[in-house]
């Protein structure tokens, strides 16, 4: 580059000294230092405010800051664990309790005659399953052309027919309901497994 490139002027370099001094402001708040403050430094998580320093003392200060000295432990983990949501508040999600009954005042005083809104609805009516059914299973029974509350020997009947039914011997030899009779099979077999076959 030359030395009278209109870039020149643009380049920056590190001040041997700082800059932003200036001969009016205050002083230093650090002990026996007479320069000027440059710099803010953070008070703590319970003092409002900064201190002022000069650029030197604010480095030395910032080096052995501690924003959570003087706190409990329980206190630092709760102050951590609020900093992942960006200590706005959360709620669960998932649980399928309601915690907090509703406001039922957005809708006029009005009363909740059939339990809508609290959960304890009269005209709810749950299908109460007695095991997990998991979506591997479902599946499994819907290859096989069942319901999810049908029995073992239903199991077992409908897949002695179904491969009756799909099976190329059955059929002259014809081949085309092969992908069928597989999945039928794999669904068996999957359904054994968890005990329903």
């Amino acid at each position: 580059m030359k030395i009278d490139s209109p870039l020149f002027d643009s380049i920056r370099v590190k001040p041997s000294k700082d800059r932003r001094a200036k001969n009016d402001g205050p002083l230093c708040q650090w002990a026996n230092c007479k320069d000027k403050a440059t710099n803010k430094a953070p008070k703590g998580p319970n003092s409002p405010g900064h201190w002022h320093y000069c650029l030197k003392h604010a480095r030395e200060y910032n080096q052995s800051y501690n924003f959570f000295a003087g706190m409990a432990d329980d206190a630092v983990l709760a102050y951590q664990k609020d900093a992942l949501t960006g200590h706005r508040p959360t709620w669960k999600m998932g649980t399928g309790k309601r915690t907090i009954k509703p406001d039922l005042s957005a809708l006029g005083g009005s009363e909740d005659p059939f339990g809508l809104f609290d959960g304890t609805g009269k005209e709810q009516k749950k299908r109460v399953e007695t095991r997990i059914i998991r979506n591997a299973e479902r599946k499994a029974f819907e290859a096989l052309s069942l319901e999810v509350s049908a029995t073992k020997a239903q199991v077992s009947a409908r897949y002695k027919d179904l491969v009756k039914r799909h099976h190329p011997d059955a059929n002259g030899g014809d081949r085309s309901t092969e992908d069928r009779l597989i999945e039928i099979i794999q669904a068996y077999k999957y359904l054994k497994s968890v005990g329903m076959g």
